[in-house]
């Protein structure tokens, strides 16, 4: 049987990932010599805590080939699985996929491991998952599989909306939007990622303006197709709760959720930072 592996910006709920049995490898937090697993040894209440009486942002590290290859050989040594699909964040963002790649050169004579590179992250990764691991449960062969992560890669529409510009100033993994961002100074950037890089959209003068423009620019992308939705945020729950309600008058949605964005991302976008995530059927 094919099993799933993914790493903790999949945004998955812990039932979610229950459900499909899907293995999450952590991405590490770093505050100074002090190293944290995402969402196994820290939370995001501490995590934002943390950064206020520190004054700094910490570092993300992608887990390395040994946690991954751990993983691998723990699903192989469970009997019932002969191939693993490993499905990571962006690649053009982060060395998780290569540090996949890597461990699954290593465990070639053990398993069989297809890595994956989404090319975005979130929600859109973890619906990612979910359908694959929906697939292999019915007995989709690999290719098939493969192919339909292929299609959905090119149907996932992520938009975020900053509220604290001072984390996305300080990071390093930016790209494009280190430039854009010096001058945004009263306003709420809409943020895309698309085809596996970040940038700055638009530029939003209020929060709900912003939020709006995110729904219009999700409304303009899907249509009236039917899609699945995740609603993200850092500490926001009740935005993200009025996010998810107008976004359901708006959309043709099927199945949706909200959830914490992943500490692995939030670290680049700051606390009340809310998102939109959307798959196309």
């Amino acid at each position: 049987m094919i099993k799933i592996v993914t790493d903790s910006t999949c945004d998955l709920l812990p039932h979610q990932a229950d459900r499909y049995n899907v293995t999450i490898v952590p991405i590490i937090i770093h505050f100074g010599e002090e190293m944290y697993q995402d969402a196994v040894t820290i939370d995001p209440i501490t995590f934002y805590r943390m950064i206020e009486e520190r004054q700094a942002l910490p570092k993300t590290s992608q887990p390395s080939p040994g946690d991954f290859a751990a993983a691998y050989r723990e699903l192989a040594a469970e009997g019932d699985c002969d191939q693993i699909i490993s499905i990571h964040v962006t690649g053009k963002l982060s060395g998780t996929y290569r540090s996949a790649q890597m461990a699954a050169d290593q465990v070639k004579d053990e398993i069989a491991v297809e890595v994956f590179d989404s090319l975005g992250g979130s929600c859109g990764l973890g619906y990612m998952c979910m359908e694959a691991a929906q697939m292999a449960e019915a007995g989709a062969f690999l290719p098939d599989i493969i192919a339909r992560l292929e299609h959905m890669r090119k149907e996932v529409n992520i938009f975020l909306m900053l509220a604290d510009l001072r984390f996305a100033q300080m990071s390093g993994r930016v790209g494009r939007m280190q430039g854009a961002l010096a001058s945004l100074l009263n306003v709420k950037p809409i943020i895309s990622l698309q085809d596996g890089i970040l940038d700055v959209l638009e530029r939003a003068r209020s929060h709900r303006r912003a939020i709006d423009r995110m729904l219009e620019l999700t409304a303009e992308r899907v249509g009236d197709a039917p899609i699945n939705l995740g609603i993200v945020h850092a500490i926001s729950p009740q935005e993200a709760e009025k996010l998810l309600a107008q976004a359901k008058t708006k959309l043709n949605c099927q199945e949706s959720y909200i959830n914490d964005l992943s500490l692995g991302l939030a670290v680049q976008f700051g606390p009340g930072t809310l998102g939109i995530v959307t798959y196309r059927l």
